[in-house]
């Protein structure tokens, strides 16, 4: 796609080089700014020069750099990640949940797909269920946190501020040593996701299930143990803002989220019950 309106190109170097003029944005792995008219949009601000690391170990956790590309993501988790973080098995399959090929993962970036805050959005129902939080840098040269399931707010909306940029998601320690699950549909074979719920279960416990892609908005549900299944269905079926699209009415979204909950739970369940054995 030519985006005609664009007249500028910066590389971004410091934090400074991140005051915007009228009509420009940032910019990193671009595979959605380049993908359609930008009408508003007259110069482009490189964030990928400003040399983040994909990956840190911390010790709180683990740190994505929001310029990681998914590609690079999981080449780590596969290769490098250590072996007692089981929680990141949930990186293959949420990269595979997103309407995109291969080479798409090798320019999408982590923070990108967050930040584009897509209902279907893959890295935001794997970080939304690891517990990860958001370091978001703000123009007046501070920062916050906040939670990634919070920053979403709506399908293609967050609660970021203008000038406000996403430095990197933090996955804290506690959720890396977790069982996962993740079970999907969409009505066209390869098609987007029109219902994604992934869940994890702590070393103690307690359990966290996700739904996205059917709903406009992560539906976090937490739980002190995996619940019965009456339980989660009830809990999947509250959300008050599952939607309608050409890829799938609001009542299918919530009849086959909840059928997919309960493919996870069983599937959880099952795990915990042969590690007991």
């Amino acid at each position: 796609m030519d985006i005609t309106t664009v007249t500028s190109f910066r590389s971004a170097r410091t934090r400074d080089d991140l005051t915007l003029g009228p009509g420009e944005v940032v910019i990193a792995g671009g595979t959605w700014l380049m993908s359609e008219p930008q009408p508003g949009t007259t110069g482009f601000v490189d964030l990928t020069t400003l040399g983040w690391p994909d990956i840190e170990i911390t010790d709180e956790g683990l740190r994505i750099g929001a310029t990681c590309t998914i590609a690079r993501l999981l080449a780590w988790v596969e290769r490098d990640a250590p072996a007692a973080w089981t929680s990141l098995s949930l990186a293959r399959p949420s990269a595979d949940a997103l309407l995109a090929s291969f080479k798409i993962w090798n320019t999408a970036t982590v923070g990108g797909n967050v930040c584009q805050a897509f209902a279907a959005g893959a890295m935001i129902a794997m970080l939304s269920t690891l517990d990860a939080t958001a370091l978001i840098w703000t123009p007046d040269g501070g920062e916050r946190r906040i939670a990634v399931a919070d920053l979403v707010i709506d399908n293609a909306a967050t609660s970021l501020a203008p000038g406000e940029v996403v430095r990197a998601l933090d996955i804290p320690a506690h959720a890396l040593r977790a069982r996962v699950g993740l079970h999907k549909i969409a009505l066209a074979e390869l098609g987007r996701s029109g219902a994604v719920v992934t869940a994890r279960v702590d070393p103690d416990g307690a359990a966290v299930f996700v739904v996205t892609a059917a709903v406009r908005r992560p539906r976090v549900l937490r739980f002190g143990r995996i619940p019965g299944a009456g339980e989660l269905r009830d809990a999947v079926a509250s959300a008050t803002d599952f939607y309608t699209d050409p890829l799938g009415s609001a009542d299918w979204r919530r009849g086959v989220s909840m059928v997919l909950a309960e493919r996870v739970r069983q599937g959880l369940a099952r795990e915990l019950q042969e590690g007991a054995a």
